[in-house]
């Protein structure tokens, strides 16, 4: 599981144009970019390529596109912010293949960088086509992949284009999987999985793997309900997804005492802000009421749990954080991490956008910028993007 691919510092990449696949599916709001998380955590990368000779040739998705291009989904203002951030000239190509693409790339000297319109405008990239993943191709001489966040799609410029060229890892990627990978490994003990989010039938294989792994693993969220649910306890209006009792009872049935549940939740009238609220003992959820936080017990529960922790892996809120009332026990869990001595690792996605809020992102280990990846690899599944890439 460790990692095992090269990367870009196992190549000589002077002379090289490097065909680098990023992640720079961002936030737009009027026309410019309104987080740049993303586009920094590819930086370094870039700045190696251009300090060792390379020139680079960068392509990305943005949103879904229906099939061809769409104005609001262009990476023009994304090439503009990355110029701010770089201090130095990047080249919009508004194609992804094809004549305008490939005389930009050959003209392209020691350092130099551009950046390809939207790969999703093409429709061949989500079908993997082999004919566009040949043209990308043809843009480089080097492939490097830094987009974590897309390595579970077998898409042409994730993939595909690997077969035609060298591909190795940037630093993002190696990053990511160095310590994902710790993680599979469970290499330090108590090593603590914290898992929420609406739903428990797209993590029930990541439950599974988990549970063979950590020494506890703390459920909150709407998953934490149909766990409840399932052991009998009445949730009232709660979110309580019916066709995932079955699994989740085998699984409480495997993990016994290691699957630590909430005792108490924060419940509302209705989902919305501004609804009557109050802390209630589960098994006394009142009819037409619903949960919508862990309580607070839940959360000294949670804390007490984490404190002699040496390995931490989090992903997915404990409750409807978006809304202030409901924000308490997914903030007090991103602190208690952040006050812990253990390798702390955040699955991105809502995890990550709930300790960025908290302004806590710099006091954790890792925050991983993947989702539905970070998701795939914790349930041991191989993803195509990272297959893909040469080994060491």
């Amino acid at each position: 599981m460790m990692f095992a691919k090269k990367t870009i510092r196992d190549v000589d990449l002077r002379g090289q144009r490097a065909l680098v696949r990023v992640d720079f599916n961002v936030p737009l709001k009027d026309g410019a970019v309104a987080d740049d998380t993303r586009i920094r955590a590819c930086l370094p990368t870039l700045r190696y390529l251009a300090d060792h000779g390379a020139s680079a040739v960068l392509c990305s998705h943005l949103g879904r596109p229906k099939g061809g291009p769409e104005a609001q989904f262009s990476l023009r203002p994304v090439a503009a912010h990355l110029q701010s951030l770089l201090g130095r000239p990047v080249r919009f190509v508004g194609a992804l293949v094809g004549p305008e693409a490939e005389s930009t790339a050959a003209g392209l000297s020691a350092g130099d960088l551009a950046l390809l319109e939207n790969t999703r405008f093409e429709p061949g990239e989500t079908k993997n086509d082999p004919a566009l993943a040949a043209n990308l191709a043809r843009l480089g001489t080097l492939y490097v992949n830094d987009a974590f966040g897309s390595a579970h799609r077998a898409h042409a410029s994730t993939e595909g284009v690997a077969h035609h060229l060298p591909g190795v890892a940037g630093f993002l990627m190696e990053k990511e999987l160095t310590y994902l990978g710790k993680v599979m490994e469970a290499s330090d003990h108590p090593f603590i999985a914290i898992l929420g989010g609406a739903k428990i039938s797209d993590k029930i294989g990541v439950v599974e793997s988990l549970l063979q792994r950590a020494d506890r693993v703390l459920v909150g969220g709407g998953m934490g309900n149909t766990f409840l649910a399932a052991r009998g306890v009445s949730m009232g209006d709660s979110l309580v997804e019916q066709e995932s009792l079955e699994p989740a009872r085998t699984l409480l049935a495997k993990a016994g005492e290691r699957l630590v549940l909430p005792v108490d939740a924060v419940v509302a009238q209705a989902f919305a802000a501004d609804a009557a609220h109050r802390v209630t003992d589960l098994g006394s959820v009142p009819d037409g009421w619903r949960a919508m936080d862990i309580g607070p017990r839940t959360i000294e529960r949670f804390r007490e749990a984490l404190a002699p922790a040496r390995m931490v892996i989090w992903n997915g809120p404990m409750g409807v954080f978006e809304m202030a009332p409901f924000a308490e026990g997914t903030f007090e869990v991103a602190k208690a991490l952040a006050g812990i001595s253990a390798t702390t690792i955040v699955g991105g996605g809502d995890s990550a956008s709930a300790v960025a809020q908290a302004g806590l992102t710099d006091r954790m280990t890792h925050v991983s910028t993947g989702g539905g990846a970070t998701l795939e690899l914790l349930e041991g599944k191989e993803l195509p993007g990272v297959a893909a890439l040469e080994d060491r």
